[in-house]
């Protein structure tokens, strides 16, 4: 209770110290990361301009935002504990801090969360992906296969998954999603939801062994990243199909590997056949100087003879030119 009463009270105080203008910044939808060095220098990375200086930020300032957003997550920092993972109290934005000694001075990064659904069409319209490539994952929605989608950082892993999420509860506004995540980014507008958090306690891992018994028609995973990929692959083979999940991996092929070493930590060994048995259709999102482009979509047939079978809907060369432009 008096967390509730203290939460408006340390809202104002983190406003006060990001300032007028981070807090407008958060308020932007084409914001998609503000970024403050030791250094005291302040960058803000936009859809439409990539990343640019925001002037300063002196380090009183910025430790007084890494102690209110620590407080707001009812933790400690300090020198021992100099790192503060969570999610923001203004828009359950994403949220890393950094003290001394692990940096020079206070240091820390936010990523925005989405704000506006972005439909596939949109996607289409604006050069994103082909025809080609929205045709084939709206097949792979309609026929429940479970989908992987990779990119690297900043590349838009989690604003396409909230589109192909979008696009599940349009074809099957009946069916029941559990959604895991670490912090809160995935958007669903299903009638049938429901919406997990990792905590200090629990992880991943243990999240999807509870999803089983919530009576999932699809499981939305936000970002795999551990050993916990073993037991979502294994979910989805066995009466779960038509799941979601993102990975960060620099292209579609890569994203297969990533899961070899994810399964690994929890199993000894990468575990092939069962990620060719659940995987069927990997989305690969970049982030180009021209902006972010869909490379390719891969269809995943099986593993066998020690590779793994797929099929890909490749650029055509035009849209090569334009992407390498």
């Amino acid at each position: 209770m008096n967390q509730l009463r203290s939460h408006p009270r340390l809202v104002r105080k983190l406003q006060e110290a990001l300032g007028d203008q981070l807090c407008a910044a958060l308020d932007d939808a084409t914001v998609v990361e503000i970024m403050l060095n030791p250094d005291g220098k302040l960058f803000i990375e936009r859809l439409d301009q990539g990343v640019t200086p925001a002037g300063e930020m002196s380090s009183a300032a910025a430790e007084m935002v890494i102690g209110t957003v620590a407080h707001a997550l009812q933790s400690e920092v300090d020198d021992e504990q100099p790192i503060i993972s969570g999610e923001l109290p203004i828009g359950g934005h994403r949220f890393e801090g950094l003290l001394p000694p692990l940096v020079a001075k206070p240091a820390f990064t936010i990523r925005r969360r989405a704000s506006r659904l972005i439909p596939l069409n949109d996607y289409i319209r604006s050069g994103v992906m082909n025809e080609q490539q929205a045709s084939t994952i709206r097949s792979a929605i309609a026929a429940r296969l479970n989908i992987i989608i990779s990119g690297g950082t900043g590349s838009g892993k989690t604003t396409l998954a909230n589109s192909v999420i979008d696009e599940i509860v349009k074809s099957a506004p009946e069916e029941r999603l559990v959604i895991l995540e670490d912090t809160a980014e995935i958007q669903c507008a299903a009638e049938n939801a429901v919406l997990l958090h990792t905590s200090d306690t629990v992880d991943m891992a243990r999240l999807l062994k509870s999803t089983m018994r919530l009576r999932p028609d699809r499981i939305v995973v936000g970002e795999v990243r551990d050993g916990a990929a073993l037991t979502l692959l294994k979910a989805w083979n066995t009466g779960h199909p038509g799941g979601v999940a993102t990975i960060h991996s620099n292209s579609a092929m890569s994203a297969l590997r990533r899961l070899e070493q994810l399964t690994a930590e929890a199993s000894q060994q990468p575990m092939q056949e069962v990620i060719g048995e659940a995987v069927d259709l990997i989305i690969s999102i970049e982030r180009t100087p021209r902006g972010r482009s869909i490379r390719d979509v891969i269809q995943v047939e099986r593993f066998a003879r020690g590779q793994y079978e797929t099929e890909s809907d490749q650029l055509t060369e035009e849209e090569e030119a334009r992407h390498v432009a």
